[in-house]
């Protein structure tokens, strides 16, 4: 067993080390952007953080992160599928919609009316775009590692929420497949809205960017857009991280689920209808997986005094 200046130099080095490795692949290789990749990266990260207590970490790991992990990778393997696997995709309602909120042109043709140059004069805001688009592939996963490693009594609610929030927008995707405006766009249903993260990501200086998100995007559901997921798992981060952090960063954090939006319908991926109806999604599994854990706890409580007797 090691000393306790041992055990102090691998809780220190290891984690060290997997920074300075999850930076080099990132720099090499790139962002993996599929959650089961994203899930080996981060399961190598937890066990780095935990290295001085591997054994009894390691199978709660696997125990506790298992049904959390398969619902997600069933929806990644699934959603595909569901594009016109029920119904046809539909196109004109919420165009009509966004219409009748906004008026014409509607947010996404008028934002890259305003904003967009063209790909070879990208701007910094199409950058920021693109990076806050790219946080969808990984946030929740983050905030879930984070919550199993240093407060672990948080992490199962927040994992049913992720796992509601999947399924629930997994069944809307197959009773409405919803066309997305740069599909419309190709339509000629709503005017000019180009898709832009993926012609920004062949622009960023790090390698493979461009064919990694070719492959992240060999399950994608082109029709998969209302409700927005996006939209929603960038809200439900926020609920539920809201109590849990300081106060001076919850300005920040309000600022996730707008700025994500304005990714979303200035990328041309979805309309605002669609991550208002993300964010209508998300609150319904925040408020709906809280109920149950008090209830949960409350029968539990209930239960003590008698099995005391």
């Amino acid at each position: 067993m090691p000393s306790v200046s041992g055990r102090r130099g691998l809780r220190f080095w290891v984690p060290v080390a997997y920074v300075v490795a999850s930076a080099a692949m990132v720099f090499s290789v790139g962002v993996p952007t599929s959650h089961d990749l994203v899930f080996v990266w981060f399961a190598i990260g937890m066990a780095a953080f935990s290295v001085t207590d591997l054994r009894r970490r390691v199978p709660r790991l696997v125990i506790e992160w298992a049904p959390f992990i398969l619902v997600l990778f069933i929806y990644d393997r699934l959603r595909g599928f569901a594009d016109g696997l029920v119904f046809q995709a539909r196109e004109v309602p919420q165009v009509r919609v966004e219409a009748a909120l906004f008026g014409k042109p509607i947010p996404t043709v008028w934002l890259q009316s305003h904003l967009w140059d063209g790909a070879n004069h990208l701007q910094w805001w199409d950058y920021l775009t693109w990076f806050i688009y790219l946080t969808h592939f990984f946030a929740t996963l983050v905030v879930a590692a984070i919550l199993w490693t240093w407060a672990h009594d948080k992490f199962s609610r927040f994992a049913t929420m992720v796992c509601v929030l999947a399924l629930t927008g997994f069944a809307t995707y197959t009773l409405y497949p919803a066309v997305p405006p740069w599909l419309a766009a190709r339509h000629g249903s709503i005017g000019e809205s180009n898709r832009l993260v993926g012609i920004v990501w062949h622009h960023v200086p790090i390698a493979h960017y461009g064919s990694l998100f070719e492959k992240g995007q060999s399950y994608a559901n082109n029709v998969a857009a209302m409700p927005s997921l996006h939209a929603g798992y960038a809200l439900l981060v926020t609920l539920y991280l809201w109590r849990l952090i300081p106060r001076r960063w919850r300005p920040l954090l309000a600022l996730y689920p707008p700025a994500m939006a304005f990714a979303l319908v200035y990328s041309g991926e979805h309309y605002v209808v669609d991550c208002l109806a993300g964010w209508a999604y998300a609150t319904a599994s925040f408020v709906a997986v809280n109920l149950w854990f008090e209830r949960r706890s409350s029968r539990v409580l209930a239960l003590e005094p008698a099995l005391a007797d």
